[in-house]
């Protein structure tokens, strides 16, 4: 009987994930929303770049073509290197595109048979039981609701889109009683190029944000309407920038990204060795931050614009908070066609927004807000089952806790592939798909329910622990590779994968030096 298989999206994780059940003979179901490809790729300006050197930011198997000279490729270039790779390892047989999945319940077995359960899904196993996943997909064209039944769900639904964020206001105080127009920059970024460039055009646009969504649409706004119509940007807390040039992506390579710099830090599961090693070079970790702070100080105006954080470049780092500047962008605050607002207080009134410390409202035509996504929510939100849900998400404090980053222990024959943020998620989802694969084939074994959320917890403390106020973002930047090497040992492969002892130590990792993983 063949093996049943279901993957919801088609973003990077997705594609991965139906590439590397591919190579293991089975015959996956990719359900994609939208008509296309790319995931959050395909809701991002035309303007957005990488923010990874696209070295660090490619498939281990298909290298970016020798036409891409830029080390930061455009929205554009990456739309088309998702594209080629589909079409290289024959991947749209695979995917029903227009087919957005509303629900899924495991339908078999109770909620007390499964609470008694001491091995995953009942026998550790992916297949082999009677009990069904249903999955209920609405075709977006027509409305129509069909049900599938599979044995394996992956959910590659990630964090960045979907449910948007949007700050709550008191009543009389919210976007009702503003005149013009307000949105989330997921709706702005979805619009056609002369749809979205009609909108802003001649318009006092203000966008609510400090990332790098609301950054990349200031420039843009301040590309197309100059200093006549300056675009406003209102920030609750300011994060770390780097210039969008190589020596940037060398800094972070060489001083966060290898595997000397994770010495420096404290990983979950080490050693005593190890803890006392992170412990006696923390001067050297705090150091380096500063460093980073200081050369930034003096090549970017941050104190003059108000875009001096409050804390630290390792802190930021940590929690995957900082992120590359668009092209030209402090040339655009220095002209005056980006205006940098600090705000901790914000609301509407007719004419604009009534910030901190300002007697007159900041007068605008468009709102934008770029305050992110309630992705825990999101993936929450798909379990039809109160008890999964709970499982997944069961208070505002908790965040999502899986083992190895990929089980919950407590959702039976379900995968999730691409939920933790890292500064290099492609990499990041391929080797988790390559492990997802080894474990869907019958080459590796889980340990009991008990050790999985003992060790799933362990992961949950640590990322609470360095990434603070930002935990639901799941960041685990600063133990990459420990990370990694944990499910290279699951596969039964060598973690270290360079050639030469100062190799393996200082050069930084990247998705190419885990091609063939497992390959005989």
């Amino acid at each position: 009987m063949e093996k049943q298989i279901v993957i919801i999206g088609a973003g990077a994780s997705g594609l991965l994930a139906c590439k590397y059940a591919l190579n293991i003979g089975l015959n996956p179901i990719v359900f994609e929303a939208e008509d296309r490809i790319g995931g959050v790729w395909s809701h991002t300006l035309e303007s957005t770049r990488l923010q990874n050197t696209k070295e660090i930011f490619q498939f281990s198997d298909f290298p970016w073509p020798p036409s891409i000279t830029d080390t930061y490729p455009t929205h554009t270039q990456v739309m088309e290197y998702f594209e080629s790779y589909a079409q290289h390892f024959n991947l749209f047989p695979c995917i029903k595109f227009n087919s957005k999945v509303i629900g899924i319940d495991y339908v078999g077995v109770s909620v007390e048979e499964m609470e008694s359960w001491a091995l995953w899904g009942g026998t550790g196993k992916p297949f082999g039981t009677e009990a069904k996943w249903h999955v209920e997909v609405q075709d977006t064209k027509n409305g129509s609701i069909q049900v599938f039944h599979t044995e394996f769900v992956v959910l590659c639904v990630g964090q960045f889109s979907g449910l948007p964020n949007i700050p709550e206001f008191l009543p009389n105080k919210g976007p009702e009683v503003f005149k013009g127009k307000v949105m989330h920059s997921e709706d702005f970024s979805a619009l056609n190029n002369s749809t979205a460039a009609e909108l802003i055009k001649t318009k006092r646009v203000t966008i609510v944000g400090s990332h790098k969504t609301a950054a990349d649409i200031a420039a843009e706004c301040a590309n197309a309407n100059g200093v006549k119509y300056p675009c406003t940007m209102i920030q609750r807390n300011a994060h770390w920038f780097l210039p969008s040039d190589k020596l940037s992506g060398l800094l972070l390579g060489f001083l966060y990204f290898n595997r000397f710099s994770e010495f420096l830090v404290h990983k979950p599961g080490e050693t005593f060795l190890l803890s006392f090693v992170a412990t006696m070079l923390s001067p050297l970790r705090w150091g380096i931050s500063k460093l980073i702070e200081t050369y930034l100080r003096w090549n970017l105006p941050l104190k003059k614009y108000g875009m001096l954080p409050k804390i630290s470049f390792l802190e930021d780092v940590s929690a995957c908070q900082i992120a590359m500047l668009p092209d030209k962008f402090y040339d655009r605050v220095e002209e005056g066609s980006i205006i940098i607002k600090n705000s901790q207080i914000l609301s509407f009134c007719e004419e604009g927004l009534i910030i901190d410390g300002e007697n007159q409202p900041i007068e605008t035509d468009v709102v934008i807000f770029a305050t992110g996504f309630k992705g825990d929510e999101k993936l929450r939100n798909i379990f039809e089952s109160p008890v999964f849900q709970n499982n997944i998400m069961g208070s505002p404090t908790s965040t999502v806790s899986l083992y190895r980053q990929i089980i919950h222990p407590r959702v039976p024959r379900l995968a999730i592939i691409g939920y933790n943020e890292n500064f290099s998620n492609l990499g990041r989802s391929e080797i988790k798909s390559v492990w997802l694969s080894q474990f869907l084939d019958g080459n590796l074994e889980l340990p009991s329910i008990r050790d999985m959320e003992k060790e799933a917890n362990m992961w949950t403390d640590h990322i609470k622990q360095v990434t603070g106020r930002y935990f639901r973002r799941a960041c685990i930047s600063n133990s990459s590779i420990w990370y990694t090497d944990q499910l290279c040992r699951d596969m039964g492969c060598n973690p270290r994968r360079k050639k030469g002892f100062l190799v393996d130590l200082f050069i930084p990792y990247a998705p190419t030096d885990y091609a063939g993983l497992t390959s005989k």
